[in-house]
């Protein structure tokens, strides 16, 4: 347990898709260390939605390869996969009049990369949700594939199907220190002192990271903001709805197994700073307010719907809210984190993207080039936007 090829820091989802993206390249002598338990961290507080819809191709691919895991995990999960949580149910999205031209290049630039995407009508979508007012939307989107996971179960899933490939997983193991000798990592040193020499350290602490590499001399810029989530009981059955993301009142809504209905907020361009541990883990008044009136307004059919619960989690948010998935300055360092709330839908790739790096250097993804992910483009000025932003939903497209 002293020696490793590859030890990873971190046991949420995006580390643990790392451990069986490696195992599924060769390398199996692997060591992933969590300071709790797998997924329990902010991984449990994902939302969940599974989507392709993105202006920035690479994340779209990336997207794209999370879809084809989900749709069929014992194929790449193994057999004890048999369910991971994923319902496709569909997603669609619509946009204003100011964005429509903006959505339609995002759909056919998406298509080059493999996402099935198509426009539909205001019809179509009042069919799969009658409860809605659809009068303010332009366009719409409409990704049949599409729904919502679990990230919970999807994680436990990667650690089961690595462990049974090779890989060890430690938890109640924090991480303390990366161990450096000449420039380079070589390993890790343990809360109990104990160390883990290794060739390769993967740093995927997600809401973490930051203080985590600070003492290297590494700055990972992301920053820490909480996000709301409500829970509402519909009155009303919904059972067949798809996920429907609202870029014109800003949330995203979705159902859950037992009826009710998940809200989300769109409106990034004010957040909250959190401390990951240490925020209030339930929707403040102020937040229910808000989620009354824009459900209200928007599914004005749900006239008996109710509050049934609430939690919050927290993003990792980079300056440009897209990961940073990178070699660092420090030979044998590597960094995945700053998920900005797109780290579920694409975990598969972030994972296969990972070992690439470890075992190449390079992504084995054309789609997905490691150059547009690389920790250095904040510095360099050169930050990954889409080229068709949406007037009030950049953050998140």
């Amino acid at each position: 347990m002293n020696t490793a090829d590859v030890v990873i820091v971190g046991g949420g989802l995006e580390g643990a898709a790392a451990a069986w993206a490696l195992t599924q390249r060769g390398v199996t002598d692997v060591v992933v260390c969590e300071r709790n338990t797998v997924g329990s961290g902010m991984t449990g507080k994902s939302s969940g939605i599974v989507r392709c819809h993105y202006g920035v191709s690479s994340l779209a691919a990336m997207a794209v390869v999370g879809l084809e895991v989900f749709e069929d995990p014992q194929q790449f999960l193994g057999d004890e996969a048999t369910d991971i949580g994923f319902r496709q149910t569909g997603y669609v999205v619509g946009v204003g009049e100011q964005n429509v031209d903006a959505l339609r290049k995002s759909l056919a630039a998406q298509r080059e990369v493999g996402v099935e995407t198509e426009e539909i009508d205001a019809d179509e979508v009042a069919a799969m949700w009658p409860h809605a007012d659809l009068t303010p939307f332009g366009a719409f989107g409409w990704e049949a594939r599409g729904g919502y996971g679990d990230a919970y179960q999807t994680a436990q899933a990667f650690a089961v199907s690595a462990r049974a490939a090779g890989a060890r997983v430690r938890q109640g193991a924090e991480v303390t220190e990366v161990l450096l000798d000449g420039g380079r990592a070589t390993g890790v040193r343990l809360r109990d002192g104990s160390e883990i020499s290794a060739n390769t350290v993967v740093v995927a602490t997600g809401a973490w990271t930051r203080p985590f590499l600070e003492p290297l001399g590494v700055d990972v810029p992301v920053r820490v903001v909480r996000e709301q989530i409500v829970m509402i009981a519909p009155g009303a059955n919904v059972s067949g709805v798809p996920v429907f993301s609202d870029l014109v009142s800003l949330q995203y809504i979705r159902p859950e197994p037992n009826g009710d209905l998940l809200f989300g907020n769109s409106d990034l361009s004010h957040c909250e700073t959190a401390d990951p541990d240490a925020y209030p883990n339930r929707a403040s008044e102020a937040f229910v307010d808000l989620v009354v009136d824009r459900v209200g307004t928007r599914f004005p059919g749900l006239v008996d719907a109710a509050i049934s619960s609430s939690y919050a989690g927290c993003y990792d948010v980079t300056p440009d809210w897209n990961p940073v998935i990178s070699a660092t300055g420090i030979d044998g360092l590597i960094v995945a984190a700053g998920f900005s709330g797109h780290g579920f839908k694409i975990a598969p790739a972030v994972g296969r993207l990972v070992a690439d790096l470890v075992i190449d250097g390079r992504s084995a993804d054309p789609r997905i080039p490691e150059s547009d992910f690389r920790l250095s483009r904040f510095d360099e000025g050169d930050l990954l936007k889409s080229p068709y932003p949406y007037v009030g939903a950049g953050e998140m497209r």
